[in-house]
């Protein structure tokens, strides 16, 4: 009987705390939504900087385009 104590035990341990991984708690659901938001401020940023890749890229093509012009003239 003493031995199968420290297996019990352990078995009663390990169910114990798969059961408490499986429920969250209120700080790792806040956890979770800071983590949300984090992702979606970093996509929008990265879409912002594509934005401003785009526009900065179609203003230089029409600066050259003012500058053959230019020359052109």
């Amino acid at each position: 009987m003493t031995r199968k104590a420290p297996a019990l035990a352990l078995v009663l341990f390990a169910s114990l705390f798969a059961y408490g991984c499986a429920e969250k708690g209120p700080a790792e659901k806040a956890g979770e939504k800071i983590d949300d938001a984090m992702s979606e401020a970093a996509d929008k940023t990265e879409e912002a900087g594509e934005a401003m890749k785009d526009a900065a890229k179609e203003a230089g093509e029409k600066i050259e385009e003012a500058a053959e012009k230019a020359k052109g003239d």
